[in-house]
């Protein structure tokens, strides 16, 4: 197996699908498995090869990500269109006319797909509480979310305190 620069050097290595920091795990050996362990049935000097750790950036929102990924393919789409339309026009194919439309096409598509994702994040910040501006409808929600973690806390007390006020079955001295 070929190792990157990464791993020669020993730094994190970022886990792109779950945002997760690979690192190599430290050299100490695993609980040894017994003879009675079924759910364990790794050999008994058994060492992961990395551990989890928590990425540095939180990822993005799943509406921001399927913006961006769909505007990231009609970008590719559109430059594609846009290289195959230079060379049939080096070529003086008749294939060149078309290419050029739909590049034309594919550039209105890509700005589009572009401002998605800008007004996709937009959006997201502005419901979820992401920017605090006066306008933001994120604080008001927060503030009742708090409230209601308030009532909760002092409900939970207020039973806590009536059970300990003479309890039925409890000795007066322990």
């Amino acid at each position: 197996m070929l190792m990157g620069t990464v791993e020669r050097r020993g730094a994190p290595a970022d886990d792109g699908a779950t945002g997760a920091v690979a690192r190599k795990a430290p050299d100490r050996d695993g609980p040894a498995a017994g003879p009675d362990s079924r759910a364990d049935e790794r050999p008994s000097g058994y060492r992961p090869l990395w551990t989890e750790e928590p990425a540095r950036r939180r990822r993005l929102p799943d509406p921001v990500r399927t913006a961006a990924v769909r505007a990231v393919l009609v970008v590719a789409v559109t430059l594609i269109l846009a290289m195959v339309a230079f060379l049939s026009t080096l070529a003086e194919s008749w294939l060149a006319f078309p290419m050029v439309l739909a590049s034309v096409a594919g550039t209105v598509v890509a700005t589009w797909g572009v401002l998605d994702v800008w007004v996709t994040r937009q959006v997201w910040n502005q419901r979820h509480g992401v920017v605090s501006v006066p306008s933001s409808t994120a604080r008001a929600m927060r503030r009742e979310r708090r409230r209601a973690r308030r009532l909760a806390r002092a409900a939970e007390r207020g039973q806590g305190r009536i059970g300990r006020r003479g309890g039925a079955g409890q000795l007066s001295h322990p």
